[in-house]
C-alpha cells in the first residue's frame, strides 16, 4: 500500500485539496469544541488559544505531519465538565464538533450540486466541494461511534453515566479492538457517504428541480 505522501507527484491537485480540506475540517470542528464549552461555563480550551482555526494550535505538528504522509489528522481540545453549567453540557460540547461537520457537509454538499447543475465538473473546485462533502459526512459518522476518546461515547455517558463505570482497562482493550476494525472498514464509511451525498443531491433535485 503506497503511503498519502506519494500522491504528491502523482496527482498534486488531489493531494493540496485532501490537505486543505482536512486542516479546514477538523480546525473548525476543534473551534466549535472550544466555543461552546465556553458558552457552557468552561473556559480551559479558550484559555488555551483554541478559540482559532489555525491548525498548529488545534492539531499540532505531529497531526500534520501524519496528514501529509498518511492522509489522517486529528484534533484535540482541554474541557473540564465539572467547570459546565449542567449536567449535559459536555454532551453539547462533544455533539458541537460533528454537529460542524454535519453542517460542512449540507453547505459543501449544496454547492456541489450547484456546480453539477451548472456542468461545472472538470475543475479544481469541483473536486474540492466533491471532498469537502465527502470527508466531513465521515468525519461526522466517525466521531459519533460510541466509542471511548469519541464525541459519540461522551454524548451517550452523558444520559447514561454508568457507563464511565465500565470504562474499565480491559474494556478499553475491547473498544480498540473495535476501533481498528472500524478504521479497517474505512471504504464503507466512504460508501455510506457516497450514499447519503446522493440522497442529499437527490433531495436538492426535488427541491429545486432536476
Amino acid at each position: 500500500m503506497n503511503l498519502f505522501i506519494t500522491y504528491l507527484f502523482r496527482n498534486p491537485q488531489y493531494f493540496l485539496i485532501w490537505l486543505l480540506v482536512v486542516v479546514f475540517s477538523i480546525c473548525c470542528h476543534e473551534f466549535m469544541h472550544a466555543w461552546v464549552a465556553l458558552r457552557q461555563g468552561d473556559p480551559t480550551a479558550a484559555d488555551a488559544g483554541h478559540l482559532t482555526l489555525n491548525p498548529f494550535k488545534q492539531m499540532g505538528w505531529m497531526s500534520l505531519f501524519m496528514l501529509a504522509l498518511c492522509g489522517i489528522a486529528w484534533g484535540a481540545v482541554p474541557v473540564r465538565p465539572s467547570m459546565m453549567r449542567h449536567r449535559h453540557s459536555d454532551a453539547l460540547v462533544s455533539f458541537a464538533g460533528p454537529a460542524t461537520n454535519l453542517g460542512l457537509f449540507l453547505i459543501f454538499g449544496f454547492i456541489f450540486y450547484l456546480c453539477r447543475r451548472a456542468e461545472i465538473q472538470n475543475s479544481a473546485a469541483y473536486q474540492l466541494l466533491f471532498l469537502g462533502s465527502m470527508l466531513n459526512l465521515v468525519l461526522f459518522l466517525f466521531n459519533m461511534l460510541p466509542i471511548p476518546g469519541f464525541d459519540g461515547f461522551s454524548i451517550l455517558s452523558s444520559f447514561w453515566p454508568r457507563l464511565r463505570e465500565f470504562h474499565s482497562e480491559w474494556l478499553t482493550g475491547v473498544y480498540f479492538i473495535i476501533f481498528f476494525l472500524v478504521f479497517l472498514s474505512f471504504d464503507y464509511l466512504w460508501a455510506a457517504a457516497e450514499y447519503l451525498l446522493a440522497l442529499w443531491i437527490h433531495g436538492l433535485n426535488v427541491i429545486f428541480g432536476a
